[in-house]
């Protein structure tokens, strides 16, 4: 089985701690985050306790103020990590570190961004020094992901910046060629996704036979993407007397065909997400909102417009999905860039890149792409449907959260989505708010409140404003001061964008009804609101009205053009647009009616895609 994605390095990606300035780390680490204890990534310092099972042990470690140097690790990791100024172990590496360090298997569910890289990195470091430095590797990490494998390689080089170790990242998408250079020089560490381990194995050019140490991390997303049968071939590569370490967020019945497999009387470690001082958990504020299928992309729009992330994640189903969303974002005046497997990885760095640039404000993205992925600035993870799993709910909304750091997960659910909702709250023992969809009032609101912190802060720089002074004075002698702020108050509200010709989108309540009866027509239902109850197909929201144009998928049209004609030639923008369906020679778009006749007088003789279009009220207008 090949690996998820595709892409490449074009560094030597070996590893060398003992040597730094010769050390070189795949371009790809800065995009998946540094991996340490501590740091604003996923290994930071915790101040919580671990779950219930292990509340005992926590209090007593709380009492006691447990530290690195209470956990038996070598001096020169001591010292690299008190370099770092790191102190604190997290609950994980607390209770994971001291059996590790004893020689036994271990099971460990951590949340992501509870620091159980270093988990498993520091005693491993420790453990395989002084046993000399033969060709072969003495332990080994599978990773899922590309992103996650040069993530775990990075943090045990700057933990073992003394300790001499060779760490080796390997993965698809990279040339092999030099992986096979630094296979044959001798590890010390390989970190590899399942696929490229086989593919090595297979080769001859990666020997297990004097491996005693083995991490499968993240094991419930390997099982997700297929990677079991791999898994079993490695292992079968491996010598019986071995160490095996599992570390999974979720777990799922499957896992233990994994554990009782190839674990052998495993120590069981369960850690929840960091807790604050007060004993609350890290606040991740989840929020649901029903939405019809055909306004999910306006509903979309309102909730970020409301919410302002610093920078978000939209995640989709599918590539399609994905490509029309972006899309659509980036026609209504969205930064928006999109992420998935039908990328290289170069183009999909260089996504990342844009986001932690603050030059994108949304990455839309599939599950498989996002995975691994670690960004300080990200503040919202949007599921744009409601996942298939729980787990894959878990991974993520631990996108945001990560170390501390508040976040918020918002998710658009469909009416007849409200079930998958109600399992995920009692898989993941979490409250998933439904809320009501802010309306008009709540974004023009929002946007008021924009414009006087704007104000606020430019009051706080009194130097800055003297300059203006020849402005207002004058005024100052003809009308009231007051007048004169809020009519400069109106114009910076108004050049910042304000809500203009917006429709309301329908509330929808969940279907079915909460006392079971299921007389009305559900969303997707002929008849009922998104469905087919005639040649109109969805239904139109209120106070809007379909139009008919004469171009479609055949033509080549996206809803970006639809957008951009509409918006380039008649009054409205890209914003005040509604939902929007495009079949094969035809496509149908929703604009306010109060507008519909001048968006068809607009493009009348424009082209769209090089084609000319008949544009005209839809017939069938389902309300």
């Amino acid at each position: 089985m090949n690996d998820t994605a595709t892409g490449g390095t074009p560094d030597d990606d070996t590893i060398d701690a003992g040597d730094p300035a010769d050390a070189t780390v795949a371009p790809e680490a800065d995009e998946a985050g540094n991996d340490e204890p501590g740091t604003d990534t996923d290994e930071a310092p915790a101040t919580g306790s671990a779950d219930e099972a292990a509340a005992d042990t926590d209090e007593a470690d709380a009492e006691t103020h447990v530290t690195f140097a209470d956990l038996d690790l070598r001096p020169e990791l001591l010292g690299a990590l008190s370099a770092l100024g790191y102190e604190e172990p997290t609950p994980i590496q607390r209770e994971a570190i001291p059996p590790v360090l004893a020689g036994r298997d271990l099971v460990g569910q951590a949340a992501t961004g509870t620091g159980k890289t270093a988990a498993f990195a520091l005693p491993i470091l420790t453990r395989i020094t002084g046993h000399g430095k033969g060709d072969n590797p003495k332990a080994l990490v599978l990773t899922p992901t590309r992103e996650l494998a040069v993530q775990v390689s990075e943090a045990m080089h700057r933990y073992g910046t003394e300790l001499g170790t060779r760490v080796l990242p390997i993965y698809g998408g990279q040339p092999i060629g030099r992986q096979l250079k630094a296979l044959e020089r001798g590890v010390d560490v390989v970190i590899a996704t399942p696929g490229r381990a086989l593919d090595h194995l297979s080769r001859g050019t990666l020997s297990l036979s004097e491996l005693g140490m083995v991490v499968l991390d993240e094991a419930d997303e390997m099982l997700d993407m297929g990677f079991a049968e791999d898994i079993e071939a490695i292992f079968a590569e491996m010598p019986e007397e071995r160490q095996t370490m599992l570390f999974s967020a979720t777990m799922p019945p499957r896992i233990n065909g994994l554990i009782k497999r190839y674990l052998t009387d495993p120590a069981r470690i369960s850690v929840g997400r960091e807790r604050t001082s007060d004993g609350a958990e890290s606040p991740i504020t989840q929020t649901a909102y029903v939405v019809p299928r055909g306004h999910k992309p306006a509903a979309l729009g309102r909730v970020l417009d409301v919410e302002s992330p610093a920078a978000a994640i939209v995640f989709c189903r599918t590539r399609d999905e994905v490509d029309s969303l972006t899309e659509t974002l980036n026609g209504r005046g969205y930064r928006a860039e999109p992420l998935h497997g039908g990328m290289n990885q170069l183009q999909r760095d260089r996504v990342v890149e844009r986001l932690r640039g603050s030059s994108a404000d949304l990455v839309v993205a599939t599950d498989v792409a996002a995975r691994g992925l670690d960004i300080d600035q990200l503040t919202h993870v949007v599921n744009y449907n409601v996942p298939s799993a729980p787990e894959s709910y878990t991974h993520r909304i631990g996108r945001v959260g990560r170390a501390g750091r508040e976040g918020t997960a918002i998710t658009l659910a469909e009416p007849r989505e409200h079930r998958m909702l109600k399992t995920i709250e009692r898989v993941t023992g979490h409250k998933i708010a439904v809320k009501k969809l802010p309306t008009i009032a709540d974004l023009r609101a929002q946007r008021l409140e924009q414009t006087r912190a704007s104000l606020t802060e430019a009051l706080q720089d009194t130097a800055d404003l003297d300059r203006f002074r020849s402005v207002v004075e004058p005024l100052a002698d003809e009308y009231d001061v007051v007048e004169i702020a809020l009519a400069a108050v109106k114009l910076a509200h108004e050049a910042a964008g304000t809500v203009t010709e917006e429709e309301e989108i329908p509330e929808v309540k969940a279907w079915p009804p909460a006392d079971g009866k299921r007389g009305g027509k559900r969303d997707g239902a002929p008849g009922g609101p998104g469905g087919r109850g005639g040649k109109g197909g969805r239904a139109v929201g209120p106070g809007m009205t379909r139009l008919f144009v004469g171009v479609g998928r055949t033509s080549g049209v996206r809803p970006q053009d639809l957008v951009g004609a509409i918006a380039g030639e008649s009054r409205l923008r890209g914003r005040d647009i509604g939902a929007i369906d495009i079949a094969d020679r035809f496509s149908l778009v929703d604009v306010p009616s109060g507008a519909a006749d001048d968006v068809i007088a607009a493009l009348k003789g424009t082209s769209i895609k090089g084609r000319k279009a008949t544009v005209r009220r839809e017939r069938y207008q389902n309300k």
